[in-house]
């Protein structure tokens, strides 16, 4: 029987609550038989079913949440109610704070939360710089030699070197780069790791003692008072509470300082690569970046800012939130039991036709022309929303607007091969290798 949706619920339209519709199960069965991946199942559940449906692929139903009012009822307005359960990250991250929950997570992330902010930013600004700058020597050698490279190792490089020298004020040097590309091999494995967490440590077990080899060194190197030339950084903020609070042990700050490694680059790195890959693809765009304003003008911020921003619509940071009904709730006037679990995936609310017309095309005048994009808190969220949004948001924004504004301007980018196809992992990233070349801009 219908009942009234309860106080803080989001109801739908006709007032009663019902069950979330599901799936017909032959959908599932010959998505299947195809050997089909994740995308392309929820892609077919929206489609058929609608932006908020009911899927098994086991015995118990997921919900796939992409209506932006169900969006933001779930991450933004109940976040207490739907939670994130024991992230599988966990075994490269630990209890950063990026996998941690409750009271935990929230001292950590107060923290952290002042360096991300836009006065905690500038803090980070020169370095950030340096770390363009030192691209942009790269691609200019490059482009004088005419020397193939690799986009997405050269935005691997960037970004890392930009995150490690906001940790540790040192620019990166190519040994710690090699030790650090486990990092990037450890989050590649995981979705294919078994589930046993004895079992997926042992499988990476080689490069997890590279990476607490590398972030043992820097913290005694915090420790010990040293200051790279670019001061102190994230790291002096780590081991300063470290001497302050209890639960900031040797081991925490190893968990805080890998997780920020891990997503301060990896996610980053991904959104430049697309981005090029899709400027091959659509060059006026570069072109109408580059004519919007001076060098250095906020005219030409903005343009190269929408840039990223249409490629974040496309490729969003995290393409999928898993989240936990900690308790019964109704959403968008469908029952919710405790204990389900449920999917918010911005990577199809971003390309639902009804939100974003014609959603394949890059397009990044949505983002400057008044009525370009929709307005709901729900329909773009490629950091999330609400409280655990990514804490990195203005810090990625900021790096990739920075080497682009040096970029654009003095390289086109020629691939060798085909645009590249997307990999569904807990990033959806450009697969294989991406050789190019370096041409001058015609002018």
């Amino acid at each position: 029987m219908d009942t009234e949706a309860g106080p803080g619920s989001l109801p739908h339209p006709s007032g009663s609550v019902r069950t979330v519709p599901e799936a017909e199960p032959e959908l599932v069965k010959r998505w299947r038989s195809q050997g089909g991946e994740l995308v392309e199942l929820l892609t077919q559940v929206r489609e058929h079913v609608g932006g908020v449906a009911a899927f098994r692929i086991g015995p118990a139903r997921t919900v796939l949440v992409t209506e932006p009012r169900a969006v933001q009822h779930v991450l933004a307005r109940h976040p207490e109610t739907y939670v994130k359960r024991s992230h599988r990250a966990r075994l490269l991250v630990g209890d950063g704070v990026l996998s941690a929950e409750g009271e935990a997570w929230k001292r950590q992330r107060r923290v952290l939360q002042s360096q991300f902010t836009g006065t905690g930013m500038r803090r980070y600004d020169r370095r950030i710089s340096e770390a363009a700058r030192a691209t942009a020597e790269r691609w200019a050698e490059y482009a004088r030699t005419g020397k193939t490279l690799d986009v997405g190792r050269e935005m691997h490089r960037f970004a890392l070197d930009a995150i490690w020298r906001s940790l540790t004020g040192h620019p990166l040097d190519d040994e710690t780069q090699h030790e650090l590309e486990a990092v990037e091999a450890v989050g590649a494995a995981l979705p294919t790791l078994p589930a046993d967490v004895e079992e997926g440590r042992a499988a990476v077990a080689a490069d997890l003692a590279r990476i607490d080899a590398v972030a043992r060194h820097a913290i005694e190197a915090a420790r010990a008072g040293e200051i790279g030339p670019d001061g102190p950084g994230l790291l002096h903020v780590l081991t300063e509470a470290g001497a302050e609070r209890a639960e900031y042990t040797d081991r925490l700050i190893r968990d805080e300082l890998v997780t920020l490694l891990a997503a301060g680059h990896e996610t980053t790195a991904s959104t430049l690569t697309w981005l090029y890959l899709l400027l091959d693809q659509y060059p006026a765009a570069r072109e109408d970046a580059l004519a919007a304003g001076e060098e250095n003008s906020e005219e030409r911020r903005q343009a190269i800012q929408a840039l990223v921003h249409e490629t974040l619509r496309l490729y969003p940071s995290a393409w999928l939130m898993p989240r936990h009904a900690a308790e019964d709730d109704t959403l968008d006037g469908y029952r919710v039991e405790a204990g389900t679990d449920l999917l918010v995936c911005p990577y199809l609310t971003h390309r639902d036709p009804e939100l974003w017309p014609d959603p394949e095309r890059f397009d990044p005048r949505r983002f400057l022309t008044p009525g370009g994009r929709p307005t709901d808190t729900g329909a773009y969220f490629p950091f999330g929303i609400g409280p655990r949004a990514c804490l990195g948001m203005q810090f990625a924004l900021r790096e990739s607007t920075v080497l682009l504004e040096r970029l654009l301007p003095a390289h086109v980018v020629a691939f060798s091969a085909g645009p590249a196809k997307p990999k569904f992992g807990f990033t959806v990233r450009p697969d294989g290798p991406l050789p190019a070349t370096l041409r001058p801009p015609v002018l």
